[in-house]
């Protein structure tokens, strides 16, 4: 569906981008995921057309970027972080506006238009201008005029950016809608939205790709240790000390809910039968084993240890 090869960008004398090489299947939402300044948006533009690469091959949907970028454009829907919106148009006219950009034939514009309302949930407001939305329905606006000409990849920047929580749900909502029917590339600095979204990630660092894997292999085998959390009954200094007993145990936070009763977080290198190596020594020292569960560590977790190594 889309893939790059060697991509490299300058811009003067810096590099943007240097040997960018992956490949995209047909139905996934992809996270692009990077620190400011990283390509990320660089990388975007230059599969939409909009930007040349320097050097390198891109194709999406089976058509060069350079050789056929009419054709490319035809199956690419774009929205920028700032999406390109005519506040003064109603939401009808500016769809429609933007389906003849995009030349849908005359006598099909109704029904394009029609299924973006419904799809992005407009309906109500397409008699409205553009400058009495909110963000969020400005949001929805531009997701809709990315998909009008039914485009088979979605590429989408920074596109719950100013979102209040309400309104994040609900673009996050209609961007999960999107899955199966289209391919989707979509960066943001908000990584809860790619955990809740995206089913493989993209990091980049200084113009070059750190790790490109399925989000669910990433969260599990990124760190060292694994996390735990553990409610415990028993007196808290006979607790901690059970816990100071086990080696290359990191202990995190200590909670007491009461004077018998704690919620601890711990840290410790992954080992064959760990639960019931834990259970064993907190039952040895006196005390109870409540509960005990495994605490998945976060994408931020991983993205910032990530960046920190390849920084080093």
């Amino acid at each position: 569906m889309i893939t790059t090869g060697k991509v490299t960008k300058y811009f003067g004398n810096t590099e943007a981008l240097k040997n960018i090489s992956f490949e995209i299947n047909q139905g996934e939402i992809v996270g692009f995921l990077g620190p400011n300044g990283a390509g990320k948006t660089t990388l975007m533009r230059i599969l939409t057309c909009y930007l040349p690469p320097t050097s390198g091959k891109a194709s999406v949907c089976g058509y060069d970027i350079i050789k056929n970028s009419l054709r490319v454009r035809k199956n690419v829907g774009y929205l920028p972080e700032t999406p390109p919106l005519y506040p003064n148009m109603t939401v009808y006219e500016y769809l429609k506006f933007a389906a003849q950009l995009k030349d849908i034939p005359t006598q099909q514009i109704r029904i394009h238009i029609d299924r973006v309302l419904e799809e992005c949930h407009l309906t109500k407001v397409q008699r409205k201008t553009i400058q009495t939305l909110s963000k969020g329905y400005k949001q929805r606006v531009g997701i809709a005029q990315a998909i009008i000409h039914n485009p088979a990849v979605l590429i989408l920047d920074e596109p719950t950016s100013g979102l209040d929580p309400v309104q994040i749900l609900q673009v996050r909502n209609l961007i999960k809608g999107l899955e199966q029917k289209r391919t989707v590339i979509l960066s943001t600095h908000i990584l809860s939205e790619i955990e809740q979204m995206a089913q493989r990630v993209i990091i980049i660092k200084s113009g070059r790709i750190i790790t490109d894997r399925l989000l669910k292999d990433l969260l599990t085998s990124s760190l060292e240790k694994e996390k735990y959390i553990l409610r415990i009954q028993g007196q808290r200094q006979t607790v901690e000390k059970a816990l100071q007993a086990i080696e290359n145990l990191s202990l995190i936070n200590f909670c007491s809910e009461s004077l018998i009763l704690h919620q601890v977080e711990v840290e410790i290198p992954p080992t064959k039968g760990i639960k019931n190596f834990l259970i064993k020594n907190i039952l040895q020292s006196g005390c109870q084993m409540e509960e005990i569960r495994a605490s998945k560590p976060s994408l931020e977790e991983v993205f910032l240890k990530l960046i920190s190594e390849e920084e080093r």
